[in-house]
Formats: structure tokens, C-alpha cells, sequence
């Protein structure tokens, strides 16, 4: 290889050590917008900084603490870890580009021979979502839950067929669980999708109870009989630790019954004249099952769109949750075989989701179906926060249609209600359960304080008995159950996440560098010069995309052109043989600093310099 092809490659690849020491030596101020990022020290292991447990009761919760969803907390006894739940959490505005964000499971790769099992409260992507990208990672340990979850984790496993088959066992609320020195029992709890269950973990020094995700049946805020029942259970049990939900203490009161949006439901699907179309969750599977049930009871046809909401209705039709009469479900082709006050349309997209059922039919874009002025929307899900713009797009395309629209903040009858409890709710379940200690799980930070201002002002229990923690914090019940306790050293918990064929820890520099292309673009320079003079052997070509528009900005790019010219042959004067990394590290900073004053943005600068 000659030297001119041996310095074009060399000079197309950053150097990044060597661009960090000559930047130390500069005469000038460093720069203030993004540099490429250093290489960073590999993560020391868990094992090196953290104590061992000894006789103590160790809890971590892993994911769910800080941010709703990927929820995923581990108990540890001795030899024995048990975990509960493994979901997943939608990206959000601090992590573009990446698929999905799992919990931190570092602590538990490092000790994945003391995994015992995992167990599963209920079949919601919070939940579950993450059981793909994680049970691998953690030796693959026996996963216990009830049947629909079962199911529902087996469809999705079944996307992922180069993994290993998952060990599923599945259990009822009868059945006591022997997993080491450890002890599983489970109750039935309220929720939004069949088999929710709720844990109690019987250890030497008492029982450790999480519900998951939970909510109560009720009459006018008096918990219905099987509640009563339910929770009687825990009279004689000695509880130790409870984890709960914290998800809407925030909402004074008890929340709207599922079986009131029900009957709500059953009205307006009776009295609507044409078709109707109701977006809703497509895990909402309580409502959805209903809604097929009282379709069918008025003699009306449901058309089911979207692919997770057929994947779910597929399922309790298998496992027998649904019984309905064999054309009750009908596909879009068949549709025009009735008329249209006899159809009803499940559609997933109530959040404005781009490529969801009902948001293809609002922007007409749906191969086979078109809102027209005689149909009735109705919008049976909340809007998650950060899915305003879009829900709202969503009911103005709709409108232009000229649909008539049922949204729940609009409409006079309650047709949505949340899967989780509100603060009289969770008030009711503290008194029942009557717990020693306390850790608030499943909301952000603000959420679990108010779970704590409550259990301490309205159930009674010493501040001291509540420890409200961080994903990562390492809490331990010591003395035998006397203590309970917040270590100063904490699991790993840097954010995990799938981003495309990767999975595993993505760098702040990376997710900084996203954010800054969205922001304010890319500015590449490519410069040949003379290998041995530095002098620029043609006029620099420069490439830009999400800066400016080059064919408007020529004066611009004329000046940029000037500053490259001055920087590359002030900065190779009298270098022999030339440092091709600090060139291209000088004219990044030369070139951004001149942008920036020109116009006010930051883009990321990429200098490539060959040289022949």
C-alpha cells in the first residue's frame, strides 16, 4: 500500500485518543458544541463494589421506579433471587432512535446461577415486553404465571425464533411454589386484561406482597364482596414488605369501575345508526371481549383491525375466555355484506399511533377502508402523556371526514376507565394488607412521594418504615426483619436499550449526538490536500442535510469555503509529516465556531481530508 492510500484511509477514520491530547494544547478556547466522544472504561462488575446480602433480605428494583413502565423489581435471599416482571418502555423524547428501553440487568447476569424464577403478575407489554431481549442474558431460569400470560408471552416469543424455548410454568392462586428457601402464593387482583395476579413472597421473616398492577371492583367507593374476600386473606398474614402501584395516587377518590364503562358502552352500541368505530388499547382485553359480547347480543358484526389487537382477540378465543357465536367476527371484506348499522370496528391507534388501523383510516391511507359522515368514532382510551399532538391529529382528520367523534374527556357517560387504583383505592388495599415496611413501585418519582405522604398521613405508618427509592437502589431488611434500610451502593443502572439488532447500554454520547442531528443537522467538509505541502489541492466539497438549504446559503458556504482554506493551511505550516487528526480536529472547532456565529445553530461537524 502507498502512502497516499495509506494516509485517505487513515485520515477517513477519527483517532479519538489522539484528537483528545492535541486538543489540550490549543491556543484557542474549546469549542462548546458536540465532539466526538472518548472511549469509555468499561463498567466495573457488580460483584466488585457490592456487599453480599449475608442473612439479610435484599430488594432492587431494577425498572418502574422512576418512569411508568419497564417495570422489573428482584428479591434476594442467601443463595435465592426471584424476580417479578420484566417489561419493556417505549422510547421517549431523551432516547431517539432506539427501539425499546429495558431495565438494567447487569446485577443480575453477574449472578444468574442464584435465579430461582420469574414470575409474571400479568400479560401488559410493562410486564412482559422485555422477557425476549432479557431472560437469555439471565440463564434462561424458570418463568412462572397464569395461562393468558402464559399464551400471550409465547405469541410474542414466537417473533424471536433463534432463542432458546422459554421454561413456562403455569400456576393458579391455589398453588404454593417452593423456589429455595423461598415461598410463592397468589391472589387474584383487579385489572384491565384477564389472570392479573398479585404475589406473596413467604420468606423466614415474614411475607414480601406485590399486587402488580391493580385496581378495585366497587359500588359507589364500597369494594364489591369478592374484594372483601380477596384481601381477607391477608388477616392472618404476617406482611413484611409491600410493594405497590403507584400509578395514579395522585387522583383523589376510587376510579370508574370497568363494569360502568360497560354498561355505557352497551348503550351507545345499541343506539348508534351506522358504523361504529371504537379505538381503544389493544390490551384493554377486558373491554374489548365485552364490546364482541354486546356486539353480538344486538346482533351486530365486529371487524377487527389492527394486528395486536387480532393477536389478542386470537387468544381468548383459543384458551376459551371468549365464546361467541362463529360469524359474530367478520372480516373488512365481508363487511359490505351488511349494512352499516350492524358493523362494528375494533381498531387499534386510539393514541395517534402513524401506522396504527385508525390512524390510516383517519388520513386515508387504509387500503380498504374509508370514514365516511355516517360513521361514529369513539376514542375508549386515555391519551399517554406525550401523545397530545397526535390523538389531536387523529380527531382532526377524522373531523375533516366529517365523523362524529366520542372521545372520554367529551363525552357525558364514562367510557374509559384506568387499570389502576386512585388514592382511596390504594388507601383501602394499605389498611387490608397492613404491611411492616413500605416501598412505592410503578410511577415517577413525584408519584411514589405522594405514595408515601399517603401511607404516612392517612394509614399511619413511621416515615422511617418507608424507603422510597431509584431504579438500581439495593434495599435490605436486616436484623431479622427489624430494619429496613437503603445501602449506599446501588446495582448497575445505566439505561439499557434495543436499538435495532443491538441490545445493551447506549452511551450518552451517542444519544447526545441524535438529538443534535434533529436539532440542528450535519455539516460535512471534504478536503484533498498535498500530503507533503498541505495546500488544498481543489476547492473544498462540502454536504449538508438538516442545516441549511445549500442552493439558498451560497454566500454562506463561499465563506465557509475561505475559513476551511485559511484553517487547513495555517494549521499544516511547517508540519512534517502532517498530524492528519489534529487538521481535521482544528477545523471542526474553526468551522463550527464560524456556523454558529452565522447561525445560531450547532450542527455536528465532520471534516474528512484526504490526502495525495
Amino acid at each position: 500500500m502507498d502512502k497516499t492510500t495509506e494516509n485517505t484511509q487513515s485520515n477517513t477514520t477519527a483517532r479519538q485518543v489522539s484528537h483528545r491530547d492535541h486538543a489540550r494544547t490549543r491556543p484557542y478556547p474549546k469549542r462548546s458544541y458536540p465532539q466526538r466522544s472518548s472511549p469509555i472504561r468499561a463498567q466495573k462488575r457488580a460483584d466488585d463494589i457490592i456487599p453480599s446480602s449475608g442473612e439479610n433480605i435484599r430488594v432492587i428494583p431494577l425498572g418502574g421506579v422512576e418512569e411508568i413502565g419497564r417495570n422489573m423489581t428482584m428479591i434476594e435471599y442467601k443463595n435465592d433471587i426471584i424476580v417479578v416482571d420484566m417489561g419493556f418502555m417505549f422510547k421517549d423524547d431523551d432516547t431517539p432512535g432506539v427501539d425499546y428501553i429495558l431495565p438494567n440487568t447487569t446485577y443480575l447476569e453477574d449472578r444468574k446461577d442464584k435465579i430461582r424464577g420469574v414470575f409474571i403478575t400479568h400479560g401488559h407489554l410493562d410486564h412482559i415486553g422485555g422477557i425476549p431481549y432479557i431472560m437469555d442474558r439471565i440463564g434462561n431460569p424458570p418463568l412462572y404465571t397464569r395461562a393468558l400470560t402464559s399464551i400471550m408471552i409465547k405469541k410474542r416469543q414466537d417473533e424471536f425464533p433463534h432463542l432458546p424455548a422459554l421454561d413456562i410454568k403455569i400456576v393458579e392462586k391455589e398453588d404454593k411454589i417452593a423456589v429455595g428457601d423461598l415461598k410463592v402464593k397468589f391472589f387474584n387482583v383487579t385489572h384491565t386484561i384477564p389472570d392479573s395476579m398479585g404475589l406473596i413472597i413467604e420468606t423466614p421473616y415474614g411475607s414480601i406482597v406485590t399486587p402488580g398492577d391493580i385496581k378495585l371492583d366497587h359500588v359507589d367507593g364500597v369494594p364489591t364482596e369478592s374484594e372483601e374476600k380477596e384481601f381477607g386473606k391477608f388477616k392472618d398474614e404476617k406482611v413484611l414488605l409491600l410493594l405497590m402501584d403507584s400509578t395514579n395516587v395522585d387522583n383523589p377518590g376510587f376510579s370508574t369501575p370497568e363494569r360502568v364503562v360497560h354498561e355505557n358502552l352497551d348503550n351507545i352500541i345499541k343506539n348508534t345508526k351506522g358504523r361504529l368505530i371504537i379505538g381503544t388499547f389493544a390490551s384493554q382485553l377486558e373491554r374489548i371481549m365485552k364490546i364482541i359480547i354486546i356486539a353480538e347480543k344486538y346482533g351486530k358484526k365486529v371487524v377487527v383491525e389492527g394486528r395486536s389487537m387480532k393477536n389478542n382477540i386470537d387468544i381468548v378465543l383459543h384458551v376459551g375466555m371468549l365464546e361467541v357465536k362463529k360469524d359474530t367476527i367478520i372480516t373488512l371484506s365481508e363487511m359490505e355484506n351488511y349494512p352499516p348499522d350492524r358493523i362494528v370496528v375494533l381498531a387499534t391507534g386510539a393514541q395517534g399511533d402513524e401506522f396504527a388501523a385508525l390512524m390510516r383510516m383517519s388520513n386515508k391511507t387504509h387500503k380498504y377502508f374509508r370514514i365516511n359522515p355516517r360513521d361514529t368514532v369513539l376514542l375508549s382510551s386515555s391519551i399517554i402523556p406525550g401523545n397530545e399532538k397526535a390523538v389531536q391529529k387523529l380527531k382532526d382528520n377524522l373531523a375533516r371526514q366529517g365523523a362524529k367523534i366520542i372521545h372520554y374527556r367529551t363525552s357525558d357517560v364514562y367510557i374509559h376507565s384506568t387499570g389502576h387504583g386512585n388514592r382511596g383505592e390504594l388507601e383501602w388495599i394499605h389498611k387490608k394488607i397492613r404491611p411492616k415496611f413500605f416501598m412505592p413501585i410503578h410511577g415517577n418519582h413525584y408519584m411514589l412521594r405522594v405514595h408515601e405522604d399517603l401511607v404516612v398521613s392517612t394509614v399511619g405508618m413511621p416515615k422511617e418504615n418507608i424507603i422510597v427509592p431509584d431504579n438500581g437502589s439495593i434495599l435490605e431488611i436486616q436484623d431479622k426483619g427489624e430494619k429496613f434500610v437503603m445501602l449506599k451502593e446501588k446495582a448497575p443502572d445505566s439505561m439499557m436499550t434495543v436499538d435495532g439488532f443491538s441490545i445493551g447500554n447506549v452511551q450518552e454520547m451517542v444519544m447526545r449526538d441524535r438529538k443534535m442531528l434533529a436539532q440542528d443537522g450535519i455539516f460535512v467538509v471534504i478536503v484533498s490536500i498535498n500530503a507533503k505541502t498541505g495546500k488544498l489541492k481543489k476547492s473544498p466539497d462540502i454536504i449538508a442535510r438538516g442545516f441549511v438549504y445549500l442552493r439558498e446559503s451560497q454566500e454562506l458556504l463561499n465563506h465557509t469555503r475561505m475559513i476551511i482554506k485559511k484553517t487547513v493551511e495555517d494549521t499544516t505550516r511547517d508540519m512534517n509529516p502532517i498530524n492528519f487528526d489534529y487538521v481535521k480536529s482544528t477545523l471542526a472547532d474553526d468551522v463550527g465556531r464560524f456556523l454558529f456565529q452565522k447561525t445560531a445553530k450547532k450542527p455536528i461537524v465532520i471534516p474528512v481530508i484526504l490526502g495525495v
